[in-house]
């Protein structure tokens, strides 16, 4: 009975592009209730799998893989095929100064959001959604972004979202899952597009709450030293 609902939980796992070790797996299997439906253990096998960090957790084909000289920028232009699963580790707004950020997570801190020039006092619960014509959320940035991506051998590059696609801003879950497909890759940054991302969901909860908690000091220090490098 374990052995099927193995392969009917690894199936599932597949069908996302997630290929995870055989002893994540046992683990999981062996530490669910027996009796579980087989919906909820598919369900909470992908919640599980997508709060981990895939670098110690999944084992993809090479093909799912980044190049191993992804990092080599003299490479101009190539493309990774895919399907390719990655983990966001940090994301930038460079489409507003390091200060506006600032002030907007200041901003958010204090309940309020801005229109036109004006700020407006919000209840609790309201930070999250647009209202009137001309309001927004105070961090609320469709970029562009810059992203730092991670495989699940470990490899890292840089990214970049012009788009503003959805479900990437700097109010996302850092060790978000994404599937790559077919991306462009110019000297050595991943060019994202929407057509070729699709978002998995899943964070890590301990990397999340330190890049959370650090985000306003970042840009402060960030901010700061761009100050003294345009003075000198």
């Amino acid at each position: 009975m374990a052995n099927a609902l193995l392969v009917e939980v690894t199936q599932h796992l597949h069908s996302r592009h997630l290929h995870p070790s055989p002893q994540w797996l046992q683990t999981f299997i062996s530490g669910t209730r027996p009796n579980t439906p087989l919906p909820a253990l598919k369900s909470t096998a992908l919640f599980r799998l997508l709060a981990t960090d895939i670098a110690s957790t999944l084992l993809p084909p090479p093909t799912a893989l980044f190049p191993s000289d992804i990092a080599n920028a003299r490479i101009q232009s190539r493309h990774l095929h895919g399907p390719l699963v990655c983990q966001v580790l940090d994301i930038e707004d460079i489409g507003h100064s390091r200060w506006s950020q600032v002030e907007a997570i200041e901003l958010k801190e204090r309940g309020e959001t801005t229109k036109g020039r004006e700020i407006v006092r919000v209840a609790p619960g309201e930070n999250d959604a647009t209202g009137d014509a001309g309001e927004t959320p105070a961090v609320a940035s469709k970029g562009p972004f810059k992203l730092l991506l991670q495989d699940a051998k470990g490899a890292k590059v840089y990214a970049f979202d012009f788009r503003g696609m959805e479900g990437l801003n700097t109010d996302m879950n850092i060790g978000l899952k994404l599937v790559l497909r077919n991306v462009e890759v110019r000297r050595a940054v991943v060019m994202l597009e929407p057509g070729g991302v699709q978002v998995l969901g899943g964070k890590i909860e301990a990397l999340d709450k330190a890049w959370k908690e650090g985000r306003k000091e970042r840009l402060m220090a960030a901010a700061r030293a761009g100050r003294e490098e345009n003075a000198r």
